[in-house]
């Protein structure tokens, strides 16, 4: 009897990438229910990988010169039969060969293949492919080269019980979780327009929201408590990822920007309502079901800052500015319900 396989996931970076993984891993793991999974990430968004029980090993990218040679000594010997190269760089091309695995496959999203014969199986998607597709289904191409069946797109996360009980205590009795921050700040939705989100939802429903943003965010949550009227639990403690999930499993749902903890939210079974602004909402939107995404209409009509936007450039404009407090009232009111 063949030996299970062996796989390994090359994903560098970021948090809701090495999130969104859960959909390839899942499927490995349905097709091949004895293989051991293993993800090869930087060490910043390893810990969330803990919550993702298909995964078996976590491996850390080598973060100087002088770690390559005993990392990749390690990687010959772990034994890997398979490579799925998801970045397909020069770096991670190095590490599929050095594996030895009989089989190592990548995808490239509308570039040039890199380093294509260090593996087994190279594919060039088009750009329009993600037109009309999701992130994941790039990810699944992958399968597709090694006759893995596709019969899911779900990502999980299995929060740990003590951390969402920890969630909940933070929480205080708030029934919606506001995380206002984003890696880009063009990005960030006008800390005005949250508060007014938050004191009708107050004095409508008496919905008490509670308020966390992550490392260098505080300014925009100060902001909000500035314009606030209605009382807000402001969570101040700073959270790992894997307790930031436990957070969010505790929390009915979640009002939050296009970013990684509304991946992590999803992944853990959270409503979310998402703000986007000109990024495509069709390739970065959460997987799973009962999730709301908002996106003003685009091309914009009445851009809110002319001399700055760069139209095609998701990470310098303020498209994000023209959804309106209504629309977002009404979505958290239908997500409450």
């Amino acid at each position: 009897m063949p030996a299970a396989p062996h796989v390994l996931v090359i994903r560098r970076r970021y948090l809701g990438d090495i999130v969104l993984l859960g959909s390839l891993l899942r499927n490995v793991k349905l097709h091949w229910p004895a293989a051991r999974l293993a993800v090869l990430c930087e060490p910043a968004y390893a810990p969330i990988l803990e919550l993702n029980p298909d995964v078996d090993e976590r491996w850390l990218f080598p973060q100087s010169a002088t770690d390559w040679p005993s990392f990749l000594w390690r990687v010959r010997r772990a034994g890997f039969t398979h490579v799925l190269d998801l970045d397909n760089r020069d770096k991670t091309a190095v590490i599929a060969r050095a594996t030895g695995a009989a089989v190592r496959a990548t995808v490239r999203h509308g570039e040039r293949l890199h380093f294509a014969a260090l593996y087994t199986s190279a594919a060039q998607v088009p750009r329009e492919f993600l037109d009309t597709r999701h992130i994941t289904d790039l990810y699944l191409h992958v399968l597709e080269q090694i006759g893995v069946p596709i019969v899911t797109h779900e990502t999980r996360l299995v929060p740990r019980p003590a951390e969402i009980a920890a969630g909940r205590e933070l929480l205080r009795g708030a029934r919606l979780l506001v995380h206002p921050g984003s890696r880009s700040a063009w990005r960030i939705w006008p800390p005005q327009n949250y508060a007014q989100v938050i004191d009708t939802l107050h004095a409508e429903l008496g919905v008490t929201t509670a308020i966390i943003a992550g490392p260098g965010e505080q300014g925009t949550v100060d902001e909000i408590f500035r314009h606030l009227r209605a009382p807000a639990v402001r969570i101040e403690q700073r959270l790992g990822v894997t307790q930031l999930a436990g957070l969010f499993a505790a929390a009915p749902a979640l009002l939050c920007h296009d970013s990684g903890p509304m991946h992590v939210a999803a992944a853990a079974g959270t409503r979310v309502i998402a703000l986007f602004g000109s990024q495509p909402m069709n390739i970065w939107k959460p997987v799973g079901t009962g999730h709301v995404t908002l996106q003003p209409p685009l091309p914009c009509v009445h851009c809110v800052s002319p001399s700055q936007c760069t139209p095609d450039d998701s990470y310098h404009n303020h498209c994000v500015r023209n959804i309106t407090v209504d629309r977002v009232l009404a979505a958290v009111r239908s997500a409450l319900r």
